[in-house]
C-alpha cells in the first residue's frame, strides 16, 4: 500500500524559513541599490548572481507558506530603499559585503539542515548550500584577482607529532604566554576583518540614518567594532603574526540614505547576531584562558548592544513578531 504522508512543518523548520526570507528580503533591496552603482563588470555579475539567488529565495519560501497557509511578513519593500540616492560604497567595498554575506549564509544553511526534515525543506537547504558555495567561490576568484583577498597569518608547516605536555597550555595565568595554535589565529582573524567591515558600514549608515536615535545606535557599534579590532589585533602583534588589513573599503561622503532606518536597524540586529555567533565558535575552539576571558567579556558586551537595538526595533514597530507557541505576548 502507497501511504502519502505530508507532515507539518515543524517550529525548527518555520524558523529556518522566516529567517532566510528575513535576510533575502533585505538583501534585495542592497543589492538592487548596488547594481544602480557599479563600474566594473566582474563585480556587477557577481552582485547579480547573489541578488538572483536572494529573489529564487524568497519566492520559494513564499510558495511552501502559501501551500501551507502560514503568514509571513513581507519584511521590506520597494519603500525600503531609494534607487535614485547617491553612490554610498565603491565597488570594491561591494566585493568584501558579499563575501561576509555569503559566509553568513553557509554558516545559516548549513546549521539549519541538521534540524530540518520535511524532504521539501532539506532540498531547498541543501541547493542553498551548494549555491552559497558557488557564490562564495565566484567572490574569492574575484577578489585574488583584484589582490584584494586578506589572507590569514602564515605558520610554520607541523615537522611531527607531539602532545599537550603541561596543563599551563590551557590555563596560563601566570608567566609567559604560550603560542597561539592555528584555530585560535584563525579565529582572530575572522573576528578582526567581520569587525574591519562592521566599521566601514557604520560609519556610512551613521552618516545617513535620518533619526538621531539610529545614527547614535550605530555609532555605538562603530566603537565596539574598533575595540574588538585592537584587542584582537594585540594578540597576532604579540606574536610576531600579520594584522589583516582589508583593502578596498572606500565609502563616498554621500549624505543621502539609499535605505530607511528600519532596514539599517534590522541591519544592525543581523549583524549582532553574526557577531554573537562568531564569538560563540571562538570561546568553544580556544584553548587559551586569556582568549576565552575576552571572547566572553566581548560577547556581554555585544549582547548589551543587540539587546539595546530591539528595544529601539520595538520602540519604532520596525520589528515583525516571529514565530511562536502563541499569540499572546506572555504566558504564564
Amino acid at each position: 500500500m502507497d501511504i502519502q504522508h505530508t507532515p507539518r512543518l515543524t517550529s525548527s523548520e518555520i524558523a529556518y524559513l522566516w529567517g532566510v526570507k528575513l535576510a533575502d528580503s533585505m538583501h534585495i533591496c542592497v543589492f538592487t541599490y548596488f547594481l544602480e552603482h557599479i563600474d566594473d563588470p566582474n563585480i556587477k555579475t557577481v552582485i547579480s548572481h547573489a541578488l538572483d539567488l536572494s529573489q529564487q529565495h524568497v519566492e520559494i519560501i513564499r510558495n511552501i507558506c502559501t501551500q501551507e497557509g502560514i503568514v509571513l511578513p513581507n519584511f521590506f519593500t520597494e519603500e525600503d530603499v531609494n534607487l535614485r540616492a547617491k553612490r554610498l560604497f565603491s565597488d570594491t567595498f561591494y566585493l568584501h559585503y558579499l563575501k561576509n554575506m555569503s559566509k553568513g549564509g553557509l554558516v545559516t544553511h548549513g546549521w539549519a539542515l541538521g534540524n530540518l526534515y520535511r524532504h521539501d525543506i532539506r532540498s531547498f537547504a541543501a541547493k542553498s548550500i551548494a549555491s552559497s558555495v558557488e557564490l562564495d567561490n565566484e567572490i574569492a576568484n574575484v577578489l585574488l584577482e583584484k589582490g584584494l583577498e586578506a589572507r590569514p597569518p602564515y605558520i610554520p608547516y607541523p615537522q611531527e607529532v607531539d602532545v599537550i605536555r603541561r596543563h599551563s597550555f590551557l590555563y596560563e595565568w601566570l608567566g609567559k604566554k604560550r603560542a597561539l595554535s592555528a584555530t585560535e589565529i584563525a579565529d582572530l582573524y575572522n573576528n578582526i576583518t567581520a569587525n574591519e567591515l562592521g566599521m566601514a558600514i557604520a560609519t556610512a549608515f551613521g552618516r545617513v540614518a535620518r533619526s538621531e536615535q539610529v545614527k547614535d545606535y550605530i555609532l555605538r557599534g562603530k566603537d565596539l567594532s574598533l575595540k574588538q579590532v585592537r584587542i584582537y589585533s594585540d594578540y597576532l602583534e604579540n606574536h610576531s603574526l600579520t594584522i589583516p588589513a582589508i583593502e578596498g573599503l572606500e565609502i563616498t561622503d554621500s549624505t543621502e540614505s539609499p535605505f530607511s532606518d528600519k532596514l539599517l536597524m534590522v541591519h544592525f540586529s543581523l549583524m549582532n547576531h553574526s557577531s554573537v555567533g562568531n564569538l560563540g565558535m571562538s570561546i568553544s575552539e580556544s584553548l587559551r584562558s586569556d582568549l576565552i576571558v575576552d571572547y566572553t567579556r566581548i560577547s556581554s558586551e555585544v549582547l548589551k548592544y543587540a539587546e539595546d537595538g530591539m528595544n529601539l526595533l520595538i520602540e519604532n514597530k520596525w520589528m515583525e513578531k516571529p514565530p511562536t507557541t502563541s499569540t499572546d505576548e506572555d504566558i504564564g
